[in-house]
């Protein structure tokens, strides 16, 4: 391979006239710009031709790592594998070339595709009725503690001002809380990973809005306890919230609803199978139980005898809590739109496969490297599971040289330094896509890498080695990013 092409910028491959387009003639006439829409200099754009383009991205998009190409033990969260059939109905011209504003009646599939998913992720989570409007998991919980702080308003509590938050919980849970004008309050963890139900009953009073809760936890553990847990929020008058990022474990064998859940989100991107790659697009469902459907935010798809209709915000005095974001929309309805294809393909007898799967993976793969890996809570896991590090602490080497030397054979790293709980975090989640010949191969890989920590721990400590460039300064780059191409021009005014 051209190195020249591989690895350098796009501006260190131009040349000064060269093009790689060619637009048609000016039918337009002549225009004059007024000066204050004008550059004062000219902008430093690449001059290349398209051949040069073309190999250019295309090396580089060889970089990207992807379920496609390779084993993603990071978790479901956007590295769940998404089958092409969803992608196939998504680009149908059918559903990409209608318009939000359309009329309804030129609608009804759109909208008739929107009421099943609600029905459907009601029916599976549980809960009595679904908005599609959050456009992400972060979003999806805003809106859900936004329906907790009406219900409690509607009811002139207004001192239920704080939200109970597990010390192992994602990190979005008390930022979300605290967008929401909430307090959060931390319930601690037991020895096992567990919400300590005791040191919850110490925090339990009148001033509890809710609880937020992730089952299985983050830890990858089912919080057993849940039943008790359940009936002490519930008997302070607090509401019960589920964190859905956990929810692949229990498809088709549990459902939040019944376990007292009042107020749950979910990732489709992340259960359901659609892509979120790069920052989004997302879709963060939320689902309520009977009493709360009235908060639930507008707009919302209905049913009646004539078709299907969008029910919006009305009254002021309603309980709803309104649009969500700007424009009134009903989600990211192409994201929504996979995800009723992933569910409608799965089939309900072959739904409670993927949660089965998903546990018997994890729970595989944590049984064949717990002698190299120190598993800091040895109990039956559910979709993920937790490492502290390799075993062998004498040889000085980090979860981050193991993530870095994965990258050598192939793979990409873990989840690691997540949760907090354990200094050498090393969250493992394989989902139920994986055969057992590709989780071999990545067991023996984590082996390997734990004999080279002790026969040759500097090649750890210096990887990659095979990647286009080694070892970086994750720090300096966080705190001192590039983002910008500047020419450097020496004082003969040449390119530098």
């Amino acid at each position: 391979m051209n190195n020249k092409l591989y690895g350098n910028l796009i501006f260190e491959l131009s040349h000064p006239g060269r093009r790689a387009y060619s637009l048609p003639e000016n039918s337009f006439g002549n225009h004059t710009l007024p000066s204050s829409c004008k550059r004062a200099k000219d902008a430093e754009l690449p001059e290349c031709d398209e051949l040069t383009v073309v190999r250019h991205y295309t090396n580089h998009s060889g970089n990207n790592f992807g379920v496609d190409n390779g084993f993603y033990p990071l978790g479901s969260c956007t590295m769940k594998y998404n089958p092409t059939i969803n992608e196939e109905i998504a680009s149908m011209p059918s559903f990409t070339g209608i318009h939000p504003h359309q009329p309804i009646e030129t609608v009804q599939g759109a909208l008739e595709v929107e009421y099943n998913i609600q029905r459907a992720l009601a029916s599976i989570t549980g809960m009595a009725d679904v908005t599609l409007n959050p456009y992400a998991g972060a979003h999806g919980e805003l809106t859900g503690l936004m329906i907790i702080s009406s219900y409690h308003l509607q009811r002139g509590d207004t001192k239920r001002k704080k939200v109970i938050v597990p010390d192992s919980a994602h990190g979005t849970n008390p930022a979300s809380a605290a967008v929401c004008g909430l307090e959060v309050v931390e319930v601690k963890s037991t020895e096992n990973g567990l919400v300590d139900v005791n040191d919850l009953k110490k925090l339990l009073g009148d001033d509890i809005a809710g609880m937020m809760m992730t089952n299985p936890n983050t830890l990858g553990l089912f919080e057993k306890d849940i039943p008790e847990i359940a009936r002490l929020v519930h008997d302070c008058g607090g509401l019960l919230y589920y964190d859905g990022a956990n929810l692949n474990p229990l498809l088709g064998i549990a459902r939040p609803g019944d376990m007292g859940f009042d107020v749950i989100h979910l990732n489709l991107h992340k259960t359901f199978s659609t892509p979120h790659g790069g920052g989004g697009p997302g879709s963060g469902p939320v689902g309520v139980c009977e009493k709360l459907i009235p908060f639930l935010p507008k707009p919302h798809v209905c049913k009646n005898e004539n078709g299907f209709y969008i029910e919006r915000a009305g009254k002021k005095e309603e309980n709803s809590v309104g649009d969500i974001h700007v424009g009134g929309y009903l989600g990211n309805f192409l994201v929504i739109l996979r995800a009723y294809t992933y569910i409608l393909t799965m089939g309900k007898d072959h739904f409670k496969e993927v949660g089965l799967l998903a546990t018997l993976n994890a729970n595989y793969i944590k049984e064949c490297l717990k002698d190299d890996y120190e598993l800091p809570i040895d109990m039956l896991c559910k979709h993920e599971f937790v490492f502290d590090g390799l075993k062998d602490k004498s040889t000085g080497i980090t979860t981050m040289d193991v993530a870095k030397r994965l990258l050598d054979y192939g793979y990409h790293a873990p989840t690691i330094y997540f949760p907090l709980l354990f200094h050498e975090a090393m969250m493992i989640e394989p989902t139920e896509n994986e055969s057992k010949e590709t989780i071999d191969g990545f067991i023996k890989t984590m082996h390997l890498i734990a004999k080279e920590a002790i026969d040759t721990p500097d090649l750890l400590r210096e990887a990659p080695h095979n990647t286009p460039i080694g070892r970086v300064d994750d720090v300096l780059a966080a705190k001192h990013p590039i983002l910008t191409y500047q020419q450097l021009v020496n004082d003969k005014g040449e390119e530098s």
